[in-house]
């Protein structure tokens, strides 16, 4: 019975051994979810920002054509 006992204990002790490390594994994760998470904020956050100062397709497609008038220019003949 003793000899039994001492089966089971060792069992016990294993599996709270288990938990307690998919526990830490578990709080691990977590952690470092919240930190790419925050980072990944932050990236977005600083896309937003650059997007505001991006020019649009449309403008952009006009500093196409006035580079095209500077590289052109028409001189009048003397």
């Amino acid at each position: 019975m003793a000899k039994d006992n001492k089966i089971l204990q060792s069992i016990l002790d294993s599996q709270i051994l288990i938990r307690k490390d998919i526990k830490e594994v578990k709080e691990e994760a977590k952690k470092t979810e919240e930190r790419l998470t925050g980072r990944i904020n932050k990236l977005g956050m600083q896309l937003a920002i650059l997007e505001d100062d991006a020019p649009t397709i449309d403008e952009f497609d006009g500093l196409e054509k006035r580079v095209t008038k500077l590289e052109h220019p028409q001189f009048a003949s003397i």
